[in-house]
């Protein structure tokens, strides 16, 4: 029983943090769509801007330019993949770094999901540009992104990570 009620107690503070990423990337969004109009740039330095950008698609503006059929499928997926990160908690919820990363991607996930219900659309703000991308993206100018896609991206790495080091620990 002691080892139930730990792991329930672990469940607890992993989806507090997919709650503090969600609460971030919301705050956030909200100070770019009442301080920005869309399409606004304000350099902040000479590689970094902040911008209001929307994006009906998905990563990279994939599908962006579908007829509309795509927010409820970027939802529904959205949706699914959260309920699986909630499973994937539940039972590895002593699995620091796992959890640490599959609640950054959550956090990420809902958050993105939020506005595709509220909006219609994803608000990106953070801009990069560097010389060296120019091959692979107009004028080095990596696509904009926001809070969630941040926690998804480290979500990602920490995912990476951890099956490295389970890898390296197991041989």
């Amino acid at each position: 029983m002691a080892s139930s009620a730990r792991a329930g107690g672990r469940l607890t503070l992993w989806l507090g943090l997919a709650l503090v990423v969600i609460l971030a990337d919301q705050f956030t969004k909200t100070l770019v769509l009442g301080w920005f109009q869309l399409n606004d740039v304000r350099p902040v330095t000479d590689f970094f801007s902040l911008v209001r950008a929307h994006n009906t698609g998905a990563a990279f503006s994939f599908l962006h330019q579908a007829s509309g059929w795509q927010r409820w499928f970027f939802i529904g997926l959205g949706l699914a993949a959260s309920a699986f990160m909630v499973w994937l908690l539940k039972r590895h919820a002593g699995q620091r770094l796992f959890c640490f990363s599959v609640a950054m991607i959550l956090g990420g996930a809902l958050g993105n999901v939020l506005d595709r219900m509220m909006h219609g659309y994803v608000v990106d703000f953070l801009q990069f540009r560097f010389g060296f991308l120019a091959p692979l993206f107009p004028g080095g100018y990596f696509p904009s992104f926001n809070v969630a896609d941040a926690a998804i991206t480290a979500g990602a790495i920490g995912l990476v990570l951890d099956e490295l080091l389970r890898v390296r620990r197991a041989g």
